[in-house]
């Protein structure tokens, strides 16, 4: 059976489509029952049930990665001794205040906290 495609609506496609995908379905449905019905032959023909052989643990399904925890903030090191509320955690760029101390002469040991 030659189907042509080229002449076909976009509504016949895909009925075509979904026919197709239902036929999929049901044959692989048929072929895993096939391969079940032989693995229980052959297990028989061992002395085995199937269930017996088949005691491993699945392996494991991969899914999305477990969320990671708030973010915890980090402590201060410094402080701006013109103004105390300002600080920084000696993480990422260096503020402009710390900056403007260091090359003022303070070293940053005498800003920490």
């Amino acid at each position: 059976m030659k189907t042509d495609l080229k002449n076909m609506s976009r509504k016949e496609l895909e009925k075509l489509k979904a026919d197709v995908e239902k036929a999929l379905t049901k044959i692989g449905a048929q072929d895993r029952k096939l391969a079940i019905d032989a693995a229980q032959k052959a297990a028989a023909a061992h002395g085995f049930n199937l269930s017996d052989l088949t005691d491993a643990p699945a392996p494991k399904k991969r899914g999305p990665k477990p969320k990671a925890g708030p973010k915890v903030k980090s402590a201060p090191k410094y402080r701006n001794p013109a103004n105390p509320e300002q600080t920084w955690t000696g993480k990422g760029r260096q503020p402009e205040w710390f900056k403007t101390a260091v090359a003022g002469g303070k070293t940053p040991d005498s800003m920490g906290v």
